[in-house]
């Protein structure tokens, strides 16, 4: 799996607008080569020095920390009867989670802590201003991720995104959308951390358990990065996160970059499994190609042969067409 993701560099991704077009659309991984290196935050400090200034901004809160001991190699993954996990999560002050991460980074032995998915906004209030892009919206806000040395397990967001790394090295293996299929997923509603994880990723050479993932493992893409540098992953790439380093800090930022209002399109897949996944077959296919032609328009748009006045609900979303559509679906949901 020696592919890697295509780079650019921090005068590709001037502003929001230029990073839309020619990154985002794509909907294919970018590493960005040292965009984080204005960044106040990062400014001649060592790994344990980012930590600290984090600690400055402390907002008092509690964090939930996974704690995993040392035979599980701190790969974060579930237990051998998949009904439970390898490590236990611990709620301590943000201050104490910091320190002892630090104090025994260098432990022979310890146990591994992490920390994921923290809102700069709640847990260290005004650091936004010490790792701004120029090239996301303003009000992306960052979340952070502070560790010992990790695997976190193969996932997907539903939002885009874009990983800094501030301290330590990160390795990213990222696959498809199109790769769900061969990577044996486990459950939606029982999982680490609210995403459902790519079992087979991680599971070692020829595992009889997933065949398909042949198919797959061919189709990786790894991405190293090192302090500055970030790797934009677009919505629904699996993406398997290693720190690489005795102490390490992401820096992450999530958005959706095509939304057209607050509705999420894994609203509409959940829906449409409650109300097509179980019908008979035939009749799956039929609405498979009513989705085509009105959802995902492999042919272009369903009423391009008439002009666009005569488009009605069909037109453009930005039109008033979008709380049109949202009416007449909520009357339909209250049975209306």
């Amino acid at each position: 799996m020696n592919a890697h993701p295509r780079e650019a560099g921090a005068e590709d991704v001037r502003d929001p607008e230029r990073f839309r077009s020619e990154i985002m659309e794509r909907c294919q991984p970018v590493i960005l080569r040292g965009v984080a290196s204005e960044w106040p935050l990062l400014a001649g400090a060592d790994a344990a020095e980012v930590i600290a200034r984090l600690g400055e901004y402390d907002g008092g809160k509690s964090a939930e920390v996974f704690v995993g001991k040392p035979e599980i190699g701190a790969r974060y993954f579930y237990d051998e009867s998949l009904a439970g996990f390898n490590f236990e999560r611990a709620e301590m002050p943000l201050s104490e989670a910091l320190l002892r991460i630090v104090e025994t980074a260098a432990v022979p032995g310890r146990a591994s802590l992490y920390m994921g998915s923290l809102p700069a906004e709640s847990y260290f209030p005004g650091i936004e201003q010490m790792t701004r892009l120029r090239f996301l919206p303003e009000t992306v806000r960052p979340r952070f991720w502070i560790g010992h040395a990790s695997s976190v397990a193969c996932h997907y967001d539903v939002m885009d995104n874009v990983a800094c790394v501030a301290a330590g090295r990160r390795r990213f293996t990222l696959f498809p959308p199109d790769a769900i299929g061969d990577l044996y997923v486990g459950p939606i509603d029982h999982n680490m951390a609210g995403q459902p994880v790519a079992l087979a990723v991680g599971s070692g050479d020829k595992d009889e358990r997933y065949p398909r993932f042949d198919r797959a493992r061919g189709r990786g893409l790894v991405a190293e990065l090192g302090p500055c540098d970030a790797l934009y992953v677009p919505k629904l790439w699996w993406h398997q996160v290693e720190a690489l380093d005795d102490l390490n800090v992401l820096v992450n930022f999530w958005w959706d970059g095509f939304s057209s209002g607050p509705d999420q399109p894994y609203t509409a897949m959940l829906l449409a499994m409650i109300a097509i996944a179980e019908r008979p077959p035939a009749e799956r296919a039929a609405w498979r190609a009513w989705f085509d032609h009105y959802v995902f328009r492999p042919n272009g748009h369903p009423l391009d042969f008439l002009p666009p006045e005569q488009h009605g609900v069909l037109g453009a979303l930005a039109k008033g067409n979008y709380s049109r559509i949202r009416t007449t679906i909520m009357r339909l949901l209250r049975g209306g």
